[in-house]
């Protein structure tokens, strides 16, 4: 069980409250290794992703962010060590996260592997996540402090089902809280909620991410009603939503009283195989890490959010989630 209030980092482990202005879900490089290998992208050189991410770390640094969620898991290109090289060269702490993201099919090795299969045995998702999360990360040493788990427009499939049960469990084992990924025009946050809670989780241990991409307040609302918290957290994705869209339904959630309840980051990256920098430029310019002390903050001021209401945002909010809870 990881120590109550302690937060894993790159770093090792700190104090909750030592985390500051935090952006809880992002990413520093996305990538698909294996068509890397066959078919590499032409805008990827990892000397440069590498220096980007440092620079970019250290003008956060100077914005007076003190903590990134890098939320990149299996399917995404996952590489800790090479986070980890970024990492010791900022001041900002990084906190790296476990899960597998699909939405849909699992790879065929899970589908041979696991209770009552080819292979029988303890379903290795559950073992991976466990281990990532108490042990350390593809032997870096370094443990994650997050799980992340998936569902878009497939819904709830098998595969996706298993994930989410092995995360329910690796939380029930050791009380880091699960983020996701979710289709907020399907409003399928509820079915995460209802899944996850019926298998022991708290909804109080959830961030239903991506809830930023609805202007719906009803769905926002019956989420939070739960106990759970939204992630506004596609600030700049404006190709999706305009951040003046964005940055209206957290003031209207903020007039209701769901400050406590809400946490704002980009979901962007340094470098991402799916959106690569070049498009980035033309279609989204402000999918950054630095757009919401830059842009967001003013614009949440301007509307009427107060100091206080920002802290609960950006920093009293995600040091409560990321703080494991403790065992029962």
């Amino acid at each position: 069980m990881t120590g109550a209030g302690e937060v894993q980092t790159t770093r090792g482990a700190v104090d909750a409250g030592e985390l500051g202005t935090t952006l809880i879900h992002e990413h520093l490089f996305v990538q698909h290794p294996e068509l890397q290998l066959n078919f590499p992208h032409p805008e990827w050189d990892e000397a440069a992703a590498v220096e980007r991410a440092v620079d970019g770390l250290r003008r956060l640094w100077d914005l007076g962010v003190r903590t990134v969620v890098d939320l990149t898991v299996l399917g995404l290109g996952r590489d800790v060590a090479r986070v980890a090289r970024v990492a010791e060269r900022s001041a900002v702490r990084i906190v790296v996260s476990t899960g597998y993201y699909t939405a849909d099919v699992l790879p065929a090795y899970f589908h041979t592997h696991g209770p009552g299969l080819l292979v029988d045995g303890p379903d290795p998702l559950t073992e991976f996540f466990v281990r990532d999360l108490t042990e350390g990360v593809a032997g870096t040493g370094i443990r994650a402090g997050m799980l992340k788990v998936v569902t878009d427009r497939p819904g709830l499939t098998a595969d996706v089902q298993r994930v989410l049960t092995a995360a329910a469990e690796a939380h029930l084992h050791t009380g880091v809280p699960i983020t996701t990924h979710t289709h907020a025009a399907s409003r399928n946050g509820l079915d995460q909620l209802r899944f996850l809670t019926g298998r022991g989780v708290a909804p109080e241990r959830v961030i239903v991410g991506h809830s930023g991409d609805s202007e719906d307040l009803d769905y926002l609302r019956a989420l939070m009603d739960t106990g759970a918290t939204i992630g506004m957290d596609r600030f700049g994705m404006e190709h999706v939503l305009p951040d003046e869209r964005r940055v209206a339904v957290v003031l209207d959630l903020l007039r209701l009283g769901y400050a406590d309840r809400m946490v704002l980051s980009h979901d962007a990256a340094f470098f991402s195989q799916v959106t690569p920098p070049s498009w980035r430029a033309v279609h989204a310019p402000n999918w950054h890490m630095e757009n919401i002390p830059r842009r967001i903050v003013p614009r949440l001021v301007a509307g009427g959010a107060t100091e206080a209401d920002l802290h609960q945002l950006l920093v009293a909010n995600p040091a409560r989630l990321l703080a494991p809870a403790k065992e029962s």
